[in-house]
């Protein structure tokens, strides 16, 4: 058995070899809270939730450390706009991302550190890379040398003399335009912590490097994020613990965005889906079916049309373990998943090949009821949770428990809305404007919202 992932460093599918046997260390770059999470931000988190889940069938111990990036230029303008502090606008995105990850199921990591807890360590590696030659202070900021570091640039293969690096405000007193930010100055009516450099807040880049250092050592096995990150923060790292002497991650694993129209889902495009607002209008065990059943490194195109398709292939799935446990009572999973599933998920988490797999033994598990052939469909339905369990997708696992009597709710209201809204749509086909608008009215008089778009009406709870 050996588990082979795509490396962003080497551009290949390489096997992985844990720097100790038997255990694997991941760093995975984790929210900016300075708003609350769309499912693009959920994705990350669930690929690597996936990723950790493998790992511990396979009978590693994992650690694994998702940071919290709680002081940041957006976090401070979002406090200036709000008129709030600072801290209350992260710590309050920071809830919200627990709340969506814990609602999809997720696990929770090993250590969840916050930046704004970890500035005397972020003031140890500054001072070790200015001792090395590798940063600088200057106007109360403190920058990094990219020249000074060999092989900077080579996880994002650029061109170091074409580089165009992002500069902040304040920004003042570089050696050449290209050198990032550490720490930067202190600026009136912002955070700042006292250093030997003046006082000042950490850069991004930072935050990280020191915190991997902290609590994963010099070196570690994986550190993740989105394909956004490549450059310039996880570059910026790299240099940063190679320059202070750490081997830092021996694995680059990347995931691929939720996009809209073809563009990244982002706050900034006005392009997002709160996670807080999809979990009231679909379950969210179908959400995390959604943003998990694609490969990590694949691109989801979000659409209302995809969603209702996950919605059906989960239905499948789950009207296959309900029919058994009725028919043949409680069946526990298996206690090894089918090899070609194994299989899959073993060359760089295919996803969707072990989900094949599944289905085909849903099929062939329906066949068995349809045959009265008990000991089959049982068998059948063994190998359906052992491999759903490790996908996060049992729906009769007790992490689902707390959320089905409301799934089952929202499944009641959803079936009896579409049937209102079948007579709505037939009232407007036949013209009868009036009928449906007096069902449109009676259903925002019920606390609903419709609304018409180019593939349905769709509803969801309004505002009484």
């Amino acid at each position: 058995m050996t588990i082979r992932l795509y490396d962003t460093s080497a551009r290949q599918v390489r096997d992985f070899t844990p720097l100790v046997p038997g255990c694997v260390s991941i760093y995975l770059c984790g929210a900016t809270v300075q708003a609350a999470p769309h499912i693009g931000h959920i994705r990350s988190y669930l690929d690597f939730d996936i990723m950790q889940r493998w790992f511990a069938y396979r009978g590693y111990r994992v650690t694994f450390i998702r940071n919290v990036t709680d002081i940041d230029d957006k976090i401070i303008a979002k406090a200036a706009e709000q008129g709030r502090p600072w801290w209350a606008i992260g710590y309050e995105n920071e809830r919200a991302f627990n709340e969506g990850y814990d609602a999809l199921g997720c696990l929770r990591p090993t250590y969840e550190p916050r930046a704004t807890g970890h500035v005397p360590e972020m003031i140890e590696m500054m001072r070790g890379l200015i001792e090395r030659g590798h940063a600088y202070a200057a106007d109360g900021n403190v920058y990094f040398d990219v020249r000074s570091q060999p092989g900077y640039l080579a996880l994002s293969n650029q061109d170091l003399d074409n580089l165009r690096q992002p500069e902040g405000e304040g920004e003042t007193g570089k050696r050449d335009p290209r050198d990032f930010a550490m720490w930067k100055a202190a600026r009136p009516g912002e955070p700042s912590w006292e250093t030997p450099w003046g006082r000042g807040r950490p850069g991004w880049h930072l935050e990280c490097s020191a915190m991997a250092h902290k609590y994963l050592g010099s070196a570690f096995d994986i550190h993740g994020g989105g394909i956004d990150l490549i450059f310039p923060h996880h570059e910026n790292e790299i240099a940063q613990a190679r320059g202070f002497g750490d081997e830092f991650a021996r694995y680059w694993v990347h995931n691929a965005w939720v996009t809209m129209s073809g563009e990244k889902m982002s706050k900034s495009l006005g392009n997002s889906v709160l996670v807080a607002e999809m979990v009231k209008r679909w379950r969210p065990i179908v959400l995390r079916y959604y943003l998990g059943s694609p490969h990590y490194r694949s691109t989801i195109e979000y659409s209302e049309e995809a969603l209702r398709e996950a919605e059906s292939a989960f239905a499948r799935i789950e009207g296959f373990v309900q029919r058994v446990v009725e028919k043949c009572g409680a069946v526990e999973p298996a206690a090894q998943v089918p090899p070609a599933f194994a299989e899959a998920m073993d060359e760089d988490l295919g996803v969707p090949q072990a989900l094949a797999i599944v289905h085909t033994t849903v099929r062939q598990g329906n066949s068995a009821l349809t045959a009265d052939d008990k000991e089959s469909a049982v068998a059948r339905l063994a190998e359906v949770r052992a491999m759903l369990g490790v996908l996060g997708l049992d729906p009769l696992d007790p992490q689902w428990a707390s959320a089905e009597r409301g799934d089952d709710l929202h499944g009641v209201v959803d079936s009896l809305v579409r049937l209102v809204l079948e007579q709505r749509e037939a009232a407007r086909t036949r013209k009868d404007y009036a009928t449906a608008d007096a069902i449109r009215d009676q259903l925002q008089h019920s606390g609903l919202e419709i609304e018409d778009t180019p593939s349905g009406p769709r509803w969801s709870l309004g505002t009484r």
